[in-house]
Parts: structure tokens; sequence; C-alpha cells
């Protein structure tokens, strides 16, 4: 599987599963859109009131499973990944792969306590197990070149 092999599946699906670890230890998870840029950083809006946002402040690993969810299409993502908040044009850069998959996103930036996160993926593996035997293939974003 090729890089854009890999970015096209994960653009195909527009949720995911999202986790991430209380202050308590304890995990906790959360369906979340997401919007996945060139680089593979995955961008989702998400209040600050939620569990997610004190949890990715405290401790910025995040954790996703994308895919999974289509009868008869045993293909998933697992990403992990580091969660930050972006500002500035870094934050707009983000905006404008977001609101290109979710348009109603500008809408929602007038919320309260709205943020958006960004995550920078620091291990991908991709498990097909539509063939026999399953695909199985892991990624170090580490030694990508964009």
């Amino acid at each position: 599987m090729t890089h854009e092999a890999l970015l096209e599946f994960m653009r195909s699906e527009k949720y995911a599963v999202q986790t991430s670890v209380s202050q308590g230890g304890l995990p906790q998870a959360a369906v979340v859109g997401i919007a996945v840029t060139d680089r593979f950083e995955i961008v989702f809006d998400t209040l600050a009131s939620s569990r997610k946002a004190p949890n990715l402040r405290a401790n910025p690993a995040i954790a996703f499973v994308i895919g999974g969810t289509r009868e008869g299409d045993e293909r998933t993502v697992q990403y992990e990944g580091t969660a930050d908040e972006p500002s500035g044009g870094e934050l707009e850069r983000l905006l404008a792969v977001y609101y290109a998959r979710f348009p109603d996103g500008p809408e929602r930036r007038s919320w309260p306590g709205l943020i958006y996160v960004r995550v920078k993926p620091t291990w991908i593996r991709y498990s097909n197990f539509n063939t026999n035997p399953p695909e199985i293939i892991e990624f170090d974003p580490v030694t990508w070149t964009h």
C-alpha cells in the first residue's frame, strides 16, 4: 500500500473513534468528525468543556480507530499521535482542510468554547481483513518525506 492509498482510505471515512487518557489515568473515547491533511495530520473540533479537551491539554497522547464500520469492509487504520491546538496561520491552513470536509464547520466556529485540535501522527497501522491472508502494514511517519 502506498502513502497515497493510505491517505485515500483515511479520507474515505468521515468519523473516527478517538481516545485520550484522563488525568486519573482512565481511558476515554468519543466519536469525532475528522479531516486528514496531506501530511496525515488529523483535524477535529470539540468543545473545551468536553472530556477530551482537558485530557489532551494535560497529556497530548491520542489514538484513533478509523474504518471498520461498513458492512462487508473489514479495513481499519489504527493511528497514534500527539495533539495540539494550533493558532494563527497554522490554524487557518488546517481549517481550510477541515471546512472542505465539513462545510457546516464555519457555522460552528461561533459556538462558545469550540476549539480545533490537530494531531500529528507518530504511528499508523493499516489492516485489511478483506483479503486472505490479511494485509497489515505499519507506517512510520517519522521517516516519511512530504
